[in-house]
């Protein structure tokens, strides 16, 4: 299996796509979210703009239109990578964890 990296602009933010895994996946298995919502090429809130690279798609038509996708544009939830990727997402971050509450003591008292 191949791996491709991908530079996610204008954060800098970089990690590694499996070339059998969505790009949408291979950001979040590395700890960056980018903007989703279907994760099945219908809702296109996670369109991004590709700038360098190749992709391919797992389903036949996904939702963009012809002129979108001669423009550049890509949906991550369902591109694959097929080479290294540079892409512009505006709304990438690191994903944040979670605050841990601290341990509260046992008491013995029912609610």
């Amino acid at each position: 299996m191949s791996v491709f990296p991908v530079l996610v602009q204008p954060a800098g933010l970089r990690f590694d796509a499996p070339g059998d895994t969505s790009v949408l996946l291979a950001a979040q298995a590395a700890g960056i979210k980018l903007p989703s919502s279907c994760r099945n090429g219908t809702c296109r809130a996670c369109m991004c703009l590709l700038l360098e690279g190749e992709i391919s798609y797992r389903i036949e038509w996904p939702g963009l239109s012809r002129d979108e996708k001669e423009e550049g544009w890509i949906l991550p939830c369902v591109a694959q990578a097929e080479s290294a990727l540079e892409i512009q997402a505006p709304l990438a971050a690191p994903i944040e964890a979670a605050p841990v509450a601290p341990p509260r003591p046992l008491t013995g008292a029912r609610r």
